[in-house]
Order: structure tokens, then sequence, then C-alpha cells
């Protein structure tokens, strides 16, 4: 448009800037654009226009199936199918049959578009696929679709599960055979059984390899990998697909490299390598580390392989324990697993099934061994036991399962090492413990065949575990008095040590503190040397007083007695003990309570019934031991006195002079009558005296009398005054001592006749 403007004689001309118009381009997006929004009537009049292009490649929100693969750690892998909506590219053909709508793709066939237009999104028969079209598939097919589209058609379909689509595009002769077999194990990973019946029948070779991304959460798997069919079944754990291949005659003689493990074949040492990346193993050890939790593909397998079957020194049930799956462990043990077979080295480990389950920590594992009936005491070929393992790696899980079952704490290895010392080297002590605690509070008594190596009261009693030795006294099959090669027992240990709580419950549950070790120590003589031996004493005696019995061998009134407790002494004396008896060190109880000086004490002993006059195997006695104490205490005064008395009491055979040491001696009985105080050596009125004085040795008088004998300073030699003050002189056998104890007792009657104080 041209405008003419002027003044003053001056013209402008004045231009419109135009854009030109793409009218083809414009009409082809709408042909688009009423395809995507499914408007027939639209898209007929675009069709309609001369200018419109029907293969126009043109960009909508295009709205379609995706497919997302679910993993399940030992479950099958599940498809999940979404729409999703993107901006892409499409062409009329494209979006037609993404619709449906075959009215239109007819029609757009018809005037040129082209089939075999290939798409970000793939071709228009991969559209078909995806939105389950076989009708528009048929069409496009017979409308020349090239052999390109047509895989990537039944790939598609494989991807879905559409089995009707197969038999469809496997009869166009354009699927080759590597496109019909990616789509067969594509389908083995997803499940779709029928799918993969379908290519079968069609003559797809289901042993053949193919290489596919196999995924699988557990064990971690993302890679991509040559396998067949039964392998990308077995990965994905897709049970009815492994089922119906089998019913199709798949080999099973076959490997597959997704193992995460590799070995070395000398030591046996496991090498994780990473999933994929081990040496092909075969198809039952897949099965394995890829177990599906209902464990038909393994069993289905096993029926068809053995699970004893050798690869790189290993078996099955080697393989099932490394990969820490108990429920594989378990299938396998089912269907004749071998439990007891060793891992073949060239070093010859003797690594068993038990042994490596308790050396890698896999206490389920370790459970269904024991159940299976494994022998949980076999050995490696350095003499290790599984629980000997455990306490090497510090496996404490695994230590309270064999606990349990009943393995022996008692072996040794061949350098002569424990369970227990193991776990000492290993600075594990409070872990093995604290595991062997728990087996005992749970109610079980861990087993050992030598109380030297291990006894689990004595192991309770040295980790000071209270509970647990409560636990194990509650048992009717402990042995209290369990000796180990040593001759120690648990109460002897208790004793000891710094074990009150620990000795008094085994005191009340009965053990025999009697018993003596080889080298003659009994529980008693090692309270005597124990720091603490004071305490344990006190709840020995309080433990006594509440028996009837006491504890054998206790000696509950000599204790009581050495220790100067007068009220207990009392106590036990009125329950019948024996104040003579001996104790184990040949002491009576009047001994032990001379010994300490305990004067009031052996006065109360003596007044009991207790005897002065006994001697033990030393040759020691109650006043032998009292002097021990220093003269003159207490005790030797007591001890003298009772001594004196029955000594003067009991009478004995003396020789008498008369008249003061003029006449001559003669022989004599003599004794004193207790409750009169009278000294007596005859049955006439002047042989029956009450005596005022009485002294040892003669008196100046019968010296004089006697000055020309050689007798008067004889040994044995006392006299006394009577109260008429006649002196009368005798000689007892037994010296001087002797005389000093019928001085004393006529002293001691005398007094107590007159003034009434011995009761």
């Amino acid at each position: 448009m041209t405008a003419v403007h002027g003044g003053s004689g001056v013209r402008y001309i004045a231009r419109k800037l135009v854009f030109p118009v793409n009218y083809e381009e414009e009409v082809s997006q709408r042909l688009c654009d009423a395809l995507h929004g499914d408007d027939s009537k639209l898209a007929s009049e675009c069709l309609a226009d001369p200018f419109v292009d029907v293969n126009f490649v043109g960009t909508v929100n295009l709205k379609s199936k995706t497919t997302e693969i679910s993993l399940h750690d030992e479950a099958a892998s599940e498809v999940l199918v979404e729409y999703e909506e993107f901006k892409t590219e499409v062409t009329p053909l494209f979006l037609a049959a993404h619709a449906g709508n075959m009215f239109l793709v007819k029609k757009l066939l018809s005037l040129g578009a082209n089939v075999n237009h290939k798409l970000f999104r793939g071709y228009a028969t991969a559209a078909t696929v995806r939105e389950g079209h076989l009708e528009i598939l048929e069409v496009l097919i017979d409308s020349g679709a090239c052999q390109e589209a047509c895989e990537e058609a039944l790939l598609e379909s494989s991807y879905l599960g559409y089995a009707k689509l197969v038999e469809r595009l496997m009869a166009t002769d354009m699927i080759r055979p590597q496109a019909a077999l990616r789509a067969l194990v594509s389908a083995c990973c997803r499940g779709f059984v029928y799918f993969v019946d379908m290519l079968i029948k069609c003559g797809v070779d289901a042993n053949a390899t193919n290489r596919v991304l196999l995924r699988s959460s557990k064990p971690s798997l993302y890679a991509n990998i040559d396998c067949n069919a039964l392998s990308a079944a077995v990965v994905c754990r897709q049970t009815s697909v492994v089922r119906s291949l089998f019913q199709f005659g798949i080999k099973t003689d076959v490997k597959v490299k997704v193992g995460a493990w590799s070995w070395d074949i000398d030591t046996g040492e496991e090498i994780r390598v990473g999933a994929g990346l081990a040496d092909a193993y075969p198809i039952t050890w897949c099965a394995v580390e890829y177990f599906e939790v209902s464990g038909l593909i393994l069993r289905s397998l096993l029926q068809r392989l053995s699970p004893n079957n050798l690869h790189c020194g290993r078996t099955l049930i080697h393989h099932a324990i490394l990969c820490n799956n108990a429920l594989a462990v378990e299938v396998l043990l089912d269907c004749g697993a071998d439990v007891e077979i060793p891992v073949e080295t060239t070093s010859k480990t003797e690594l068993r099934p038990v042994h490596l389950a308790a050396k890698l920590g896999f206490a389920d594992v370790l459970q269904c061994l024991i159940v299976s009936g494994c022998d949980i005491d076999s050995r490696t070929a350095f003499g290790d036991s599984a629980l000997m393992i455990c306490a090497r790696y510090k496996r404490g899980d695994c230590l309270k399962v064999l606990a349990s079952a009943g393995a022996d704490f008692g072996l040794l290895n061949s350098a002569g090492q424990s369970a227990s010392s193991i776990a000492g080297l290993t600075k594990w002590n409070h872990g093995f413990q604290q595991a062997v605690v728990d087996v005992i509070l749970a109610g079980k008594k861990p087993r050992s065949s030598n109380p030297s190596v291990f006894s689990p009261l004595m192991f309770s009693i040295q980790a000071n575990e209270i509970e647990a030795l409560k636990k194990l006294l509650e048992r009717t099959d402990i042995d209290l008095n369990e000796q180990d090669d040593d001759g120690n027992s648990a109460m002897m240990m208790a004793a000891s040590g710094v074990h009150l709580e620990a000795f008094e419950l085994l005191l009340r549950a009965g053990a025999n503190i009697k018993l003596s070790n080889k080298y003659g120590d009994t529980a008693i003589s090692l309270l005597e040397v124990n720091q603490n031996g004071d305490v344990f004493d006190q709840l020995m005696l309080e433990y006594a007083l509440e028996e009837v019995h006491g504890p054998i061998g206790f000696y509950a009134l000599h204790r009581a007695a050495k220790r100067g407790d007068l009220n207990l002494v009392q106590v036990l004396v009125n329950r019948g003990c024996d104040v003579n008896a001996f104790d184990a060190d040949g002491y009576t109880p009047l001994m032990l309570s001379a010994r300490g000086g305990h004067g009031v004490l052996c006065e109360f002993l003596i007044s009991s019934g207790a005897k002065c006059d006994i001697e033990n195997a030393r040759h020691e006695t109650a006043l032998s031991l009292a002097r021990k104490k220093g003269c003159g205490n207490d005790a030797e005064n007591v001890v003298l006195n009772e001594l004196a008395r029955a000594l003067v009491v009991d009478g004995s055979r003396v020789k008498k002079h008369t008249r003061c040491g003029k006449g001559s001696p003669h022989s004599k009985e003599l004794k004193m009558m207790q409750s009169s105080g009278i000294l007596r050596w005859g049955k006439s009125r002047r042989r029956n005296v009450v005596c005022k004085a009485a002294e040892v040795g003669p008196s100046d008088k019968f010296r004089w009398n006697r000055r020309r004998k050689l007798d008067v300073e004889e040994p044995g030699m006392f006299h006394v005054v009577t109260t008429r003050n006649k002196e009368v002189h005798f000689v007892c056998d037994g010296g001087v001592e002797m005389a000093q104890l019928w001085v004393r007792g006529i002293r001691l009657l005398t007094k107590e006749a007159i003034f009434g104080e011995h009761k």
C-alpha cells in the first residue's frame, strides 16, 4: 500500500511492511493439533486443503504410555505402566496411529503419509503398539512398514506384554532372529509369560544369548549382560516364566556372568568384585545369588542339577552362605545339599559350611545349618571349631546361636587355644563375656567337655555375673562341685577371690566346701588367705545360724570360737554342736578360742563340756596354744583353772610327808571334795582338812626338819596349811608344773567353797 502526502510543494511516499505467511506449514500444524485434540472434523477439513503436508513434523504435548520396572528384593520385578505428557515431535500419521483413529490413518496413508518416518518416539508402528491398537498395526504393516519399524514394534510390545501382536509381527518375515531374541529376553525380565510362550512357539531360540540390561535391588545390579531367556528370568525372579521355559525344554547347562564374588582357590578367601564382574557360574548359582523368596526357581533348577556340584572348589551351599540367604540355605538342604562338605582349597583349610557362616557372622544361616543337623563342633585343618572362629572374628550373635545349640566350649585347637582364650587374644573379652551371659540368661547352659578349659559356673563367678550364676543354679543338671584338672571348684574360686555374693549363692545352693584341689586347698583354707576372709567367715556363720546342720565342712562352732564371738558360740552350742570336735586342721573350739586369747569364751566352752586335756596330732593343747598368745593372759588362766580343778577333784596318788618332814613319807590318794572344799587323803577326820593356804615347794620348818635329807627340794613338792595351822607336805608326779596345778586347784576350790563363785 502506498500513500502520498504533500505540503509546501513537497511529496512523501510511505510503505507498510508486510511479512509473508507459510500457509502450508500453518495448515499442517493445524492438522497435527486437530489430530492431537481428537477433532476429526477439523482434521478432515485440513486434509481437504491442497496445501496440507501429510508428512509434516509438528510439535505437540503428547500424553503417552511409559513403563517403569519396580524392583523388589527377593520377589519378581513388576512392570508399572503410567501416562506421561511431554512436548515432542510428531507426524499426522503418528498421531492418528497413537489415537487409534482408523479412518484418519487410512486417509493419511491414501494421501501419501510415510509409514516409515522415524521420530524421537519411534515409528508409527511403535505408537500403535504402545497404545494397543492391533487393527491399525495391521494396516501399517500392509502399507509397507519397514524391518526396523516392525522390530521396534515387537520390542515395544515386549515391554508391555502384548502377546496378541507377536504372531502378526513374526509372520511378516521382517523380524530378524536377534531382534526376536531381544524381545524374548526383555519379556522374560518383565514376567510376560504368554508373550514368551508365543515367541518360542514362533521359533525363537530360547537358548540363544542376547545383551540386555539386567537390574536387581538385592543384590544390587544394573548392567548390560549377555544372557539367555532363563538367566534373565532367574535374575528378575520371574517364577512363571522359568516354569514355562522348562516346559519348552530350555537347557540348564548354561553359565551366566552376573555374580559379585570371586574366591582365592588357594586359601578360600572371598573377594567381593561387584555384580557382573565375577567369573561366569552355573545357572543354579545365579538362582542362589538372585534368590526368589518362594524358592520355586531354585527348587526347579535343583530337580535338574545337583546341589553338590563344585565350582571353584565350592558348592551351592557355600555360595548361599556367602550371600547371607538363610531361605536359600533351607531350600538347598531340603534338596539334598551336603551340610558338611568343605571348601576345596589347595591349602586344605577344611572350612565347612558351619565354619563359613560363623566366620561371616550370619546367625540366621548358622541356625539353619544347626537345625539341619550339622556337626557344630567340627574342626578346620587348624583345629578351630565354629565357636573359636566366632571368637576370632568377634561374631557375638553367631556365638550365641552356637552356645544355645550346645557347642562345646571345652575344645582346644592345634595351638592349644580355646574359644575363651582366643577372645582374649583378639581383645574381645567383653563381647565374648556378654554373649555367653546372654545365653545363660536366656535359660541355656553353655556346654563344656573340659572344666579346665571352660566351666559355666566358674565363668560366671570370674566375670562377676551374679544374675547368670543365679540362672545356672536354678538348673537341675548343674554340677555344683565340678572340678578342673587342678581340682579347683567354683566354690574355691569364689573363696579365693572377692566374689562374696557368688560365694553366698553357692553356699546356699549346697556346694561342697570340703572339696580339696590337688594342692590340698579347700574353700575353707582359701578363705584363710583371702584378704576378705573375715567377711566370708561372717557370711558362713550367718548361714550356719539359718541352717540346722550348716554347711558341710565349715565347722561353724570352730569359726565362731576363733573369732571370739561369744553370742554365736552360745547359739551353736545350744543347737548341739560338739564342743570337743576337731576341725579339718585338728583343732577343737576351745583350742581356737585359747589361741585367740578369748578367756570368757574359753570359760563358756569349758562350762559347756569342752575338755582342756585334749591333744591334737601336733601335740598341741588348749593350754599350749593359749600360752602362744603370751603368758598370763585370760585364756591361759581359764584353762589352767579348769585343769587344776579337774586335777584336784579327780585326785591322784601322791607321796605324803609325816610330822612336817620328820617321819617317813608314804603314798596316799589325794583329792579334794569340790562342794565342801575339803582336802582328803584318808577317812579319819585328821585326814580331811580345810586349807587356808597352799604353796609350791617346802616350808621353812620342813626344810629344817629334813635338812640332812636329800629330798628337801624334791620336784613336785607342795604343802598346805590347814585351818588348824598344821602344815602338810605332798610330792606329786609331774614336777613343779604339776605341783603348781595342785596348788592352783586347792586354792580355787577352797575359794569357791567359801565364796561360791564357780557354778
